[in-house]
């Protein structure tokens, strides 16, 4: 096969489902009969249904990884059941080329019954290997798993994280020319998912990977190729992984304000100040950014210590300052404090970050306040880059 031949190739894909059960039921029925007499597929929305994947179309080449995300509800998991043939399209057409591999859900294809050695017969009898070819592999999977003391122990016995150690394993080590993952890094322990990250890597050479998940550094650090999927509708596709995982961002609502501490400090007000603007939530990249705080800290706090910390919408801390380790020395009175902190040219990443205050006696330790989310602004540019912060 051509390095470059196209594995996976979907056109105009779409299934709908019926929220009511008994009219799904019905409908099931009605629609099973025009098929047997010859009839043509009902294309129109019958009452209650709806399209979970909705007109979708991608190919995936030897070598590429595509990356389907899109917040839950979007079609990503019925898409990529109807790609391993579990669910029936209603509408347009998939072509497979070679052996497919899948891990789409855990321990899918698992019979509990079964001790683990036993499984993984069966999945690979599923692939068409033979028994003399799975026993070569064997050793490798047990290896790869880190299972072999509970090889003959029946599935039902493990936990989620072995499920998901012995399946990946299986996949991995069967060699498939399209593997289909959804989820699958979400569990384990980080040195088993760094095991994974440097197996698909591998894969990815000689196979059309498609891989759905909520974890967009897992996404950025995998996907050659993004499709960002929203009500079953395809809102993005390209090579511009970044910019995608951007767009997905955009519909997910602002984090709730969150405040905990003693009450020795309060915050009355925030704002962001840049190009000689204040009060503004949107800054050019490499702007100068400049944060106005007001405060006020119990007059039994002589020695305060403010931080103030940037998370972006995968909850992740990117950046913090703390006015102790910069020797900035705040003498409290008691009386309410503004206070200026100039950050300089701003080189996080572009997207949308939240910023949380908090605030420590600097001689005890003691957490006075912190402030979660208490405003939100969005660094905007040409690119946008897989790292946190731009060097």
């Amino acid at each position: 096969m051509s390095n470059d031949r196209v594995l996976v190739e979907v056109e105009n894909l779409s299934k709908k489902f019926c929220r009511d059960l008994k009219t799904s039921l019905w409908y099931g029925v009605k629609d099973i009969g025009r098929e047997f007499l010859g009839g043509s597929k009902e294309t129109k929305l019958r009452r209650d249904e709806f399209w979970a994947v909705d007109d979708v179309s991608f190919q995936v080449r030897r070598g590429e990884c595509l990356g389907l995300i899109g917040p839950n509800g979007a079609g990503k998991s019925t898409l990529l059941k109807m790609l391993n043939g579990l669910i029936k399209p209603d509408q347009g057409k998939i072509t497979m080329r070679g052996r497919v591999g899948s891990l789409i859900e855990l321990g899918v294809g698992f019979n509990p019954i079964l001790t683990g050695r036993e499984n993984i017969y069966t999945n690979a009898a599923v692939l068409g290997l033979t028994k003399a070819e799975v026993e070569k592999k064997m050793d490798a999977i047990a290896e790869f798993s880190e299972l072999e003391d509970f090889f003959d122990t029946p599935v039902q016995n493990y936990s989620s994280g072995m499920k998901v150690r012995l399946g990946f394993a299986i996949a991995a080590q069967m060699e498939p020319d399209v593997l289909l993952l959804d989820e699958v890094l979400a569990v384990g322990d980080v040195g088993f998912r760094a095991k994974c990250f440097n197996t698909l890597h591998q894969k990815m050479s000689n196979a059309a990977v498609i891989l759905v998940s909520h974890s967009m550094p897992q996404i950025s650090r995998l996907c050659s190729d993004l499709v960002v999927m929203k009500h079953g509708k395809v809102e993005f596709k390209g090579q511009d992984v970044a910019r995608g995982i951007d767009k997905f961002y955009t519909y997910f609502a602002a984090q709730e304000n969150v405040v905990i501490g003693n009450g020795k400090a309060v915050v009355h007000n925030v704002e962001l100040e840049s190009n000689g603007k204040r009060g503004i939530d949107k800054i050019n990249y490499l702007d100068e950014l400049i944060v106005h705080l007001e405060t006020t800290i119990d007059s039994e706090v002589k020695q305060p210590n403010i931080v103030i910390a940037f998370a972006n919408q995968s909850l992740q801390m990117v950046a913090q300052c703390y006015s102790i380790y910069n020797d900035f020395e705040i003498n409290n009175s008691g009386e309410k404090m503004k206070l200026t902190l100039n950050l300089g040219k701003i080189n996080l990443n572009p997207g949308i970050y939240s910023i949380e205050i908090g605030v420590t006696d600097r001689d005890v330790g003691e957490v006075l306040l912190r402030n979660q989310n208490i405003q939100q602004f969005r660094i905007v540019g040409d690119f946008v880059g897989y790292a946190p912060v731009q060097i």
